[in-house]
């Protein structure tokens, strides 16, 4: 489980509903999570899963991760993979692919 900022930043990604399964659908849900690539953002509710990436936190004001998001796509290269044709190995779903990094 990611640590975030502050209080107010984790119960906003962590909000739950009982009407929706999917963040983008709850009217209620404002941030959005991406723990394979590290982001933040604030969701669109268009009736599609688009959102507009932050670099701060709007309640604590602190600096977010930089978003890895680049290097998910490099990663993926170095091993071979075309996330848009091939399978994406279950470890790069999530943050666990992160770890391979700190081990460099």
């Amino acid at each position: 489980m990611t640590n975030h900022c502050c209080e107010a930043m984790t119960s906003r990604v962590n909000v739950g509903c009982d009407q929706h399964d999917d963040s983008f659908a709850c009217p209620d849900a404002l941030v959005d999570f991406s723990a394979k690539f590290q982001e933040y953002g604030l969701i669109i509710h268009d009736g599609g899963t688009s959102s507009i990436t932050i670099d701060f936190c709007p309640w604590c004001g602190r600096r977010l991760p930089e978003s890895r998001r680049d290097r998910w796509f490099d990663e993926l290269e170095r091993r071979g993979i075309d996330p848009w044709e091939d399978e994406v190995p279950a470890e790069f779903q999530d943050d666990r692919w992160l770890g391979s990094l700190y081990q460099e």
